[in-house]
C-alpha cells in the first residue's frame, strides 16, 4: 500500500505541475499563432521562455528529492487548455478572440499559482528549503504574468473587443 504522508502528498502534485506545465509549453506557440495583438503574443512568447525555465527548475526539484521526474495526467489543467482551445476555435477573426485568450490564459496562470502556493508551503513544512526557494522563484513569475496579463487586457484589449461589437 502506497504511503499517504505530505512527503509523498507533494511528490504527486509536483508530478501534477510538471504535467500541467509541459501541457502550457506545448499550447503557447497555438495561443501566440492565435493572438491578434502583437502585445500579446509577445506576453505569450516570453511566458514561454519562462515556462522552460520552469519546467528545469521542477526537474531540479525532483532531483533534489531523489526521484525522477515524471508527469501525472492532471485532468484540470486538460480541461482549462481545452475550454482555451474552445474559445480559439469559436472566436477566430473576432477582435474578442484576444480578450477570450487572456480570460484562458489567466484561468491557467491561477491554477499555477494555487499549485505552485501549496507547494512552496509544503516543502518548507517539510525542511526542503531549496525546493522552496525554487518553487517560490516560479510562483512569482506566474503572479507576474497573470499581472501583466491584466494589465494588457485592461490598457487595450477588452477596449478593443468592445469596440468591434459596438
Amino acid at each position: 500500500m502506497k504511503s499517504t504522508n505530505l512527503e509523498n502528498l507533494f511528490h504527486d502534485s509536483l508530478r501534477d505541475i510538471y504535467y500541467a506545465e509541459r501541457k502550457i509549453l506545448k499550447a503557447l506557440p497555438k495561443m501566440m499563432r492565435a493572438a491578434q495583438s502583437d502585445e500579446l503574443r509577445a506576453a505569450f512568447e516570453k511566458h514561454r521562455g519562462e515556462t522552460e525555465v520552469q519546467v528545469e527548475r521542477l526537474q531540479k526539484v525532483f532531483e533534489l528529492m531523489g526521484k525522477r521526474a515524471q508527469a501525472k495526467t492532471c485532468p484540470a489543467i486538460d480541461g482549462i487548455l481545452e475550454e482555451g482551445e474552445e474559445v480559439m476555435e469559436s472566436y477566430k477573426g473576432s477582435q474578442a478572440l484576444d480578450a477570450g485568450l487572456v480570460a484562458s490564459a489567466q484561468a491557467v496562470e491561477h491554477y499555477e499559482i494555487a499549485r505552485y502556493g501549496t507547494l512552496c508551503a509544503w516543502a518548507k513544512v517539510l525542511g526542503m528549503d531549496e525546493a522552496a526557494e525554487l518553487l517560490q522563484q516560479t510562483l512569482a513569475e506566474e503572479t507576474a504574468t497573470d499581472e501583466a496579463l491584466s494589465s494588457l487586457a485592461e490598457a487595450s484589449i477588452n477596449s478593443t473587443a468592445v469596440q468591434q461589437a459596438a
